[in-house]
């Protein structure tokens, strides 16, 4: 894979970026300033993002695959979906809040969650190999964020910047592929009580399950892999939707139940923002 930033470019550009992150500041595109770079320079930049959020005592519990959309992919001209990393950090509970004052631009979509039971390589991973490993599917509510200004960005930008990737929310039942169709599986988005999205899993690339496979593939680019145990969010089923503070999101899956989360603004609230974990939690929770 072609490559035009020197290693002391990709630690300065991870370092902006997750600075934009951390202080919910957005910024102008990588790709401004760094006009050649290609997508392995940005999937470095992503993973030196990943080596830094670990540094700070943060778990990588997940991965993310964003554009996994047929028509989205043509109009980017890509072959393959584009993925991120999720931390734990990002959890939030099923009914949780979601701080829109630690965000910038958040939107919302509906989607699959797997866990693997066993490992899954690549290349040449293809969907019967992603069913045999995975051990159930669970409905997930994603939250995505971009950090650049007024949401201008392009691929590149998107993979530096860790694919949009924030805040997830699990919730309904667990299933397995015998009891459910993931391909006609309906999703109906609710915000403050109006639909305002629908979708059926076969919006993900045909299958949700084709999306674990090219994720896969494209860790295996990297000598990667995706282990047992692990979490994937496969792509929007339904189109991305912005919220705001005050705004109530519920999902509700056909044979897997629902998620929902509260969007509100701690700094509005409290009139500070430097409060987390217990604190936090504390704040905003009825008593």
């Amino acid at each position: 894979m072609k490559r035009t930033l020197s290693r002391e470019q990709v630690l300065a550009l991870a370092e902006h970026i997750e600075n934009a992150e951390l202080n919910a500041r957005d910024v102008p595109k990588a790709a401004n300033d760094y006009p050649e770079m290609t997508l392995a320079d940005a999937y470095d930049v992503q993973w030196e993002i990943r080596r830094r959020t670990e540094a700070r005592g943060s778990k990588i519990v997940g991965l993310k695959m964003g554009l996994t959309s047929w028509t989205k992919m043509a109009q980017m001209g890509l072959k393959t979906p584009v993925y991120g990393f999720l931390t734990d950090h990002f959890s939030v509970a099923d009914g949780g809040v979601v701080d829109c004052s630690k965000l910038i631009h958040p939107k919302i979509e509906a989607q699959i969650g797997f866990v693997t039971k066993s490992p899954i390589h690549g290349p040449g991973c293809h969907i019967g190999q992603v069913l045999a490993a995975t051990d159930f599917v669970i409905p997930v509510l994603g939250v995505n964020d971009s950090r650049y200004e007024n949401l201008k960005f392009d691929l590149i930008s998107e993979v530096a910047e860790n694919a949009s990737s924030t805040h997830f929310i699990i919730g309904g039942q667990m299933a397995g592929f015998a009891d459910l169709d993931l391909r006609t599986v309906g999703v109906v988005m609710e915000k403050n009580g109006e639909v305002v999205a629908l979708g059926a899993g076969a919006a993900v690339l045909g299958h949700p399950a084709v999306s674990v496979a090219m994720l896969a593939n494209l860790l295996a680019e990297r000598g990667e892999h995706i282990p047992a145990g692990s979490f994937i969010m496969t792509g929007g089923i339904t189109a991305a939707v912005p919220v705001m503070p005050g705004d109530n999101i519920t999902v509700r899956y056909q044979g897997l139940g629902s998620v929902s989360a509260r969007f509100i603004s701690f700094k509005e609230q409290t009139g500070h923002v430097a409060v987390s974990g217990n604190d936090y939690l504390a704040a905003v929770l009825p008593t």
